[in-house]
Order: C-alpha cells, then sequence, then structure tokens
C-alpha cells in the first residue's frame, strides 16, 4: 500500500511538472516573438526557472513514486538550498529596502524622490551605466509617461493636485526645486534666474518626449521607491513560498522514512 506521504509527494511533483510545461513555453516564445528588449530580458529567466521546476520535479516523482531513496535525497538536498536561498534573499532585500521615503511637496498631490535618501547598494546598481540604459529602455517601450500627453490641457493648479506616481514624478517632469515654469504636462520652461546651484537634474531635464528626465537621479531614485513599495508585495509571496516549500520538505524526509521501511520489510521477509 502507498503511503500517504509518498503518494503527496508525487501529486505534489506532478502538478509542479506539468505547471513548468508552459513555463518553457513561454520563455521559448519571447526568445523568438518579444517585441521589446525588456520581454527579451526575460526569455532566459524564465526558460532556466522552467527547466529547473521539471528537473526538481522529476527527482521527486522518482524518489517518491518508484521509492528511488537516492533521488530523493538529492531532491531534499536541492530543496533545502532553495529554502536557504529564498531566506537570505528575503532578508537581504528588506534590509536594501528599508531606507528611502518619498518628500512632501507643500502644495503638491504628489511626492518627490531624492537618490541619496536609498542604500549605497541600490544607488551602486541604478548607478550602472549598462544596467540604467536597460531599465531606461523598459520604461520608454511602457510608456510610462504616455500619460501626460492626455494631459496638455490641465492647468497649473489642476496638474500640481495630481497624485503621481513614483516614477512619474521623477522622470516625467523637473523636480520642484528647479523652479521650471509649468506650461503644460508636456512642456516645461526653465526659470530666468540662475538654476539651482548643484542641481545636476535641472540641467539634465529636457522637453524631448524621448529624454525628458530618464537621465536624472530623481527618476533613478523614483524607480527604488517603486522597487520598494512592490518588495512588500514580493515579501508576502516569498515567505509564503518558503512556508510551503517546508512544508513539502517535511513530506519528503517522512518519505524517506517510508522508502526505507519498506525496504527493511522487503529484505526481512
Amino acid at each position: 500500500m502507498v503511503r500517504i506521504s509518498n503518494g503527496l509527494l508525487g501529486t505534489l511533483n506532478l502538478v509542479i511538472l506539468l505547471l513548468s510545461v508552459p513555463v518553457i513555453g513561454i520563455g521559448t516564445w519571447l526568445r523568438f516573438h518579444a517585441a521589446s528588449e525588456c520581454e527579451k530580458f526575460l526569455q532566459w529567466p524564465v526558460i532556466i526557472l522552467g527547466v529547473f521546476l521539471s528537473v526538481v520535479s522529476l527527482l521527486g516523482l522518482l524518489g517518491s513514486c518508484c521509492r528511488m531513496t537516492f533521488f530523493l535525497w538529492i531532491y531534499l538536498f536541492v530543496l533545502f538550498l532553495l529554502i536557504l536561498g529564498m531566506f537570505c534573499f528575503t532578508v537581504f532585500a528588506f534590509v536594501i529596502t528599508n531606507k528611502g521615503i518619498g518628500e512632501v511637496i507643500s502644495g503638491k498631490g504628489y511626492k518627490e524622490y531624492r537618490l541619496g535618501d536609498y542604500s549605497k547598494w541600490l544607488q551602486k546598481r541604478v548607478g550602472d551605466w549598462k544596467t540604467w540604459e536597460e531599465i531606461k529602455s523598459c520604461m520608454k517601450d511602457g510608456k510610462v509617461c504616455g500619460g501626460f500627453n492626455g494631459d496638455v490641457g490641465l492647468k497649473a493648479n489642476d496638474f500640481y493636485k495630481q497624485n503621481l506616481s513614483p516614477i512619474k514624478s521623477g522622470c516625467c517632469k523637473p523636480p520642484t526645486y528647479c523652479g521650471f515654469v509649468y506650461q503644460n504636462a508636456t512642456y516645461w520652461v526653465a526659470p530666468k534666474s540662475r538654476i539651482t546651484p548643484g542641481g545636476v537634474d535641472c540641467k539634465t531635464w529636457n522637453n524631448d518626449q524621448s529624454k525628458l528626465c530618464y537621465d536624472c537621479d530623481s527618476c533613478k531614485a523614483g524607480v527604488l521607491a517603486t522597487m520598494k513599495s512592490k518588495w512588500k508585495y514580493v515579501s508576502i509571496f516569498n515567505i509564503a513560498l518558503i512556508v510551503f516549500l517546508i512544508i513539502v520538505y517535511s513530506i519528503g524526509c517522512c518519505a524517506i522514512r517510508n522508502n526505507k521501511n519498506d525496504s527493511y520489510y522487503k529484505h526481512y521477509n
């Protein structure tokens, strides 16, 4: 009679094996039909994830259903490394995203963000030219500032009351401290007086819709602020996944014990 733990572990791994097939399919589709650099960037991580899931689930199936204890040991070892890695990653990500908060601007419905408020590690990542070019390309492909074209008719007071996202606040308009005069949502006039000393972003701003403030530190800070807010949801998912993996690991340990008991029973008889 098949033990409950072996049957349950086999069922879980069969489901994971079936799920890995469409994951590999999506990665392969992205490889040949990606419409942007962002989609092309995702192809290999998706394919690797699909292959990893299929290999691990096969090990679990062989170990639990075919009673091959050697493969079950490998399966548990991989699960242990995965649990440990995810735990370390979760703690690390929490530490590096703990700093940084938007600055409330008087009379404005949106906040502004400064790169120096975030951890040095994150500043270094977005400060890398190649990395930032990829992020910037993704934002342009996603037309994060495209919504401003529909706000061209807004008056200054109405525009200032908008609750802009961190990326729109940092990338799609000049920083407030620069003193640019609002003409419409896509066009700002530089002040006649001298621009704020040390305000590199003030010189970087360009009304060209392909440039705007994509190379500003405020834009990089907006990206980091968005990442920080999204991390809350990612951390909840990670914790839930770690708990699930621990449960699967426990079931796997029971399956190994069952395999040993069955081997002993057969040998005794």
